[in-house]
């Protein structure tokens, strides 16, 4: 079994880290005041260390599980950085949704370093990775790839690969534009129903029986009918920094990005709001409250 280093244990890494764990692999973490309570992965086994460098030592497979760009760059290349004690051969997975073009950079130092490096960002939820049955877009070596199948597998009920480094950041942010996209759709819809007074569970009747069908809506019915706010926890925060990368994206490669730039802008908005840490399908509730706010100074 293999030697894991893992940097990052909010609410997807601690399940990436129970199931390495009781799959038999040795895992090193970062303890950091971000982490969620770690004492599930302690009793599997996992042994904390104090520094990125520290978790990265002697490992065969360091995995990143960080909130973007900025943070990868920074555990990878501070003074205290991963590249610093990484041994020769060894993985990074990025399983984190960051900037391909930051990636790009990012792999170009880790081979520098004789180390490998993969894109491995995740789709699914929270509940996904503690059951281990994430999906991994993973952009990298075909060879290196199939090298750290048994880590990633530990943790991954699929596994896409889907092209070359770069290349599954770029597919996982045009997922998130997409899924980021209907959800915000909908919770517009739902904050204009509400104004007219139809009830959630008439709306989700309406939309289920024609084209609103689908998992966006799935995910937003606990919130609409029941006011469930942690059936999706995924913030609007993470949802607006990811639809940033997007445009950002599309913006270095000359593309259009006309729909993203007016979903950001609403993310944005009702991050800076006071939404920021708010679920996402909180944005229904949160996008009608600014419409009521509006009306009531003649802003428009």
């Amino acid at each position: 079994m293999a030697q894991v280093g893992l940097i990052g244990l909010g609410h997807m890494g601690h399940g990436i880290a129970r199931n390495l764990l009781i799959k038999g692999h040795r895992l090193v973490f970062l303890d950091h005041p971000g982490n969620r309570p770690v004492d599930e992965i302690l009793s599997l086994g996992g042994r904390p260390a104090l520094s990125p460098a520290a978790v990265a030592g002697g490992a065969d497979a360091v995995i990143l599980c960080v909130n973007g760009s900025p943070q990868v760059e920074a555990v990878m290349t501070g003074p205290t950085g991963i590249l610093s004690s990484l041994s020769r051969g060894a993985t990074i997975i990025d399983c984190s949704t960051s900037l391909p073009s930051s990636t790009l950079r990012m792999a170009a130092l880790a081979h520098e370093a004789g180390a490998h490096f993969l894109d491995a960002p995740m789709t699914r939820t929270a509940q996904a990775a503690h059951e281990g049955r994430l999906n991994l877009l993973v952009g990298g070596d075909v060879q290196v790839l199939a090298s750290v199948r048994p880590v990633l597998d530990a943790f991954a009920e699929a596994v896409a690969h889907v092209g070359p480094v770069g290349a599954g950041h770029r597919m996982k942010l045009l997922h998130n534009f997409v899924s980021v996209g209907f959800l915000t759709v909908l919770a517009e819809a739902a904050a204009q129903a509400q104004d007219a007074g139809i009830a959630p569970e008439d709306l989700v009747a309406v939309l289920q029986a024609g084209g609103g069908a689908g998992v966006a809506l799935d995910r937003m019915v606990p919130f609409l009918t029941r006011g469930d706010r942690h059936a999706m926890p995924f913030s609007i925060a993470n949802a607006a920094k990811d639809l940033d990368y997007y445009v950002r994206m599309s913006t270095e490669a000359g593309a259009a990005a006309t729909a993203a730039e007016g979903i950001r802008q609403a993310l944005a908005r009702a991050a800076a709001d006071g939404g920021a840490e708010a679920t996402l399908p909180e944005l229904a509730e949160l996008l009608r409250d600014h419409a009521d706010a509006s009306a009531g100074t003649g802003v428009t």
